[in-house]
């Protein structure tokens, strides 16, 4: 069965361009589990303000980071039937600056981050060493089946 998805993509970044919703949704798609038959998410493009204070204050990190996750409930896995409902914060300026420094296109790494954060609304975790191992391979399978580079190749070389 098909994933349906309701996206909504909010753009409160002033200076920072964001993919196209089609090739957002499709980054989605792809990483959602296949047992999700339906999933309301909002990608949330946000200004290094902005992501600044939500890091702080959801997660007592004083910086903007490249993306947060919330969900809308915390049961996971999700009940059968019961749509995944979650919010993807994505800070442009942040992960402009990674894909810089990092020698990355820059639609590789918001396609990256998005799948990253699609992954957190469905579970994954990178707390521990074998979580972050086992959500780092499947991020790279995604994006590289998605025709981009490993999104991790620098960090092994």
């Amino acid at each position: 069965m098909k994933n349906q998805i309701q996206l909504a993509i909010q753009n409160e970044s002033r200076n920072s361009p964001i993919p196209r919703k089609s090739l957002l949704r499709k980054w989605v798609n792809a990483a959602l589990s296949k047992q999700i038959e339906h999933a309301e998410i909002t990608l949330r493009f946000v200004d290094a303000d902005e992501g600044q204070t939500l890091n702080r204050d959801y997660r007592q990190k004083d910086y903007a980071t490249n993306v947060l996750t919330f969900t809308f409930d915390d049961e996971l896995p999700q009940l059968a039937g019961q749509p995944l409902m979650g919010d993807l914060v994505l800070c442009g300026a942040v992960i402009e600056r990674e894909a810089q420094q990092q020698g990355k296109a820059l639609l590789a790494h918001y396609c990256h981050m998005v799948v990253h954060g699609t992954l957190h609304l469905q579970g994954f975790d990178h707390l521990e060493e074998a979580e972050a191992e086992a959500m780092e391979l499947l991020e790279t399978q995604i994006v590289t089946q998605l025709g981009y580079d490993d999104p991790y190749l620098t960090e092994r070389e």
